[in-house]
């Protein structure tokens, strides 16, 4: 265990060349070791331009110091930051000058952890800079702003005021037990949970499709080999990705690419059409198939138009996860004559497309985005979630329905409303575990 209280020094640019490059220092000793690598004073917020020297007075390289003076920095300590020229050379040398002037390598995510702890930022505020970083959408982006800003932490910290007022007027009841008033009738309690039920189940909906911008979704094709998987997954991704032939059989290995729709990632995976064969290849293939179908949020099973849904879809359709989202889709509609003799199974609803000629691929996407769940909600109010999020808040809501079913023996009450305010206290970080600090901060590289 380090004490935070040391000074850190860290690379905080990526590995490799580039036009620049910077070297990060935090805490009580990070302008006395700048002091003695930079050729001139140091002024607070202000950059200014210096050679860079080691101890024995030689020139590393020249650059930019800044100085953000605590409590005017992002970790809330001093902060000073070395910009040089992008040579990994050159900015091990600088790091290295640092550690012999007494600062030690930071561990990954101390940087955000001490910002943290410095109560600078909360934890979901903490997590939402490795969302940003990791963001591979433009809205995933976005809603991650969202959260690094605040706006996310508002909404819980504005709940938890509500609970710890309500948790204060029922308990007010169990210490004042001889009045003759009743707290819980007068104080309309089951009103005040029922308008927080509200709030958290609005907040968990809109914490879903944050988790689904940040984590993104699988989205697998499979049905019978040469019924068009390839040839749907290059119209999806709008370039010739797949191989596709007349011949069954062509995709053995998964075939996987990235896309987004909407603004959510989506990994769609071609895969081996599913069937008994004597080849050993292709019967990897399969074996890979069924390993992507466990991992899918989202299956397209897809089905010749001109077959219908044979005995051969409904053996697959008994094989598959029982709660697994499916979009059925009946392809080569450009190959059937009269679409009003198709063979439609009277429980669904298939969407008709022909991969090979692009129709239909548009009612396929607003079918695949309906089943994300996506809405027309305004932007503003989309924040990056992530699991654990989600589950504090789902405990948030079996707390507060156990509290309305406790009105009437109020010491239950009130220690459902506590269990309440503790688990929503672990979303900002209130309430959290060492454990829990340290799971978190490990997945940030090392200068962040």
């Amino acid at each position: 265990m380090h004490n935070y209280t040391d000074t850190i020094s860290a690379i905080a640019t990526p590995p490799g060349v580039g036009g620049i490059g910077i070297v990060r220092i935090s805490g009580p000793s990070a302008l006395l070791i700048a002091k003695k690598i930079c050729s001139k004073p140091i002024e607070p917020n202000k950059f200014s331009f210096h050679c860079f020297n080691n101890t024995e007075n030689e020139i590393i390289d020249q650059g930019v110091a800044l100085f953000f003076q605590q409590p005017h920095s992002f970790t809330g300590d001093d902060v000073i930051e070395l910009h040089a020229h992008g040579s990994p050379v050159v900015l091990q040398l600088l790091l290295q000058e640092c550690l012999k002037l007494g600062a030690r390598l930071a561990e990954p995510g101390e940087f955000t952890k001490r910002a943290y702890l410095n109560n600078k930022i909360d934890l979901s505020q903490a997590e939402a800079v490795i969302d940003l970083i990791n963001a591979t959408t433009a809205k995933a982006a976005k809603s991650a702003i969202q959260s690094l800003s605040g706006k996310f932490s508002n909404k819980i910290n504005g709940l938890l005021n509500k609970l710890i007022e309500l948790r204060t007027f029922v308990e007010a009841s169990l210490d004042f037990p001889e009045e003759e008033i009743d707290f819980i009738k007068d104080g309309q309690i089951k009103e005040k949970i029922q308008f927080l039920l509200t709030s958290v189940q609005d907040i968990i909906k809109t914490a879903q499709f944050g988790k689904l911008l940040r984590e993104g979704v699988q989205l697998v094709l499979i049905g019978q080999p040469n019924v068009g998987k390839s040839s749907l997954l290059n119209q999806l991704l709008g370039e010739e990705k797949a191989i596709v032939t007349e011949l069954p059989g062509t995709t053995r290995d998964p075939v996987s690419s990235q896309l987004s729709m909407s603004g959510i990632p989506v990994n769609v995976i071609d895969t081996a059409g599913l069937r008994e064969t004597n080849d050993i290849v292709e019967n990897i293939g399969i074996t890979k198939t069924w390993a992507s179908i466990q991992n899918a949020g989202i299956i397209i099973f897809l089905v010749d138009a001109r077959e219908g849904i044979t005995i051969y879809e409904k053996n697959i359709l008994k094989q598959l996860p029982k709660d697994i989202n499916i979009i059925w889709a009946f392809n080569k509609i450009d190959l059937v004559a009269d679409e009003s003799n198709l063979t439609i199974d009277k429980n669904l609803t298939p969407i008709m497309i022909s991969a090979k000629f692009n129709k239909g691929i548009d009612l396929l996407q607003d079918q695949i985005l309906k089943q994300l769940g996506v809405r027309p909600d305004n932007e503003e109010q989309i924040f990056i979630a992530r699991e654990r999020h989600i589950f504090a808040l789902n405990e948030v809501n079996k707390y507060l329905n156990n509290a309305i079913n406790n009105l009437k023996t109020p010491d239950l009450c009130a220690e459902d409303l506590n269990l309440a305010q503790k688990s929503l206290s672990q979303v900002t970080g209130a309430f959290s575990s060492e454990d829990l600090l340290g799971e978190i901060f490990s997945q940030f590289c090392i200068g962040k």
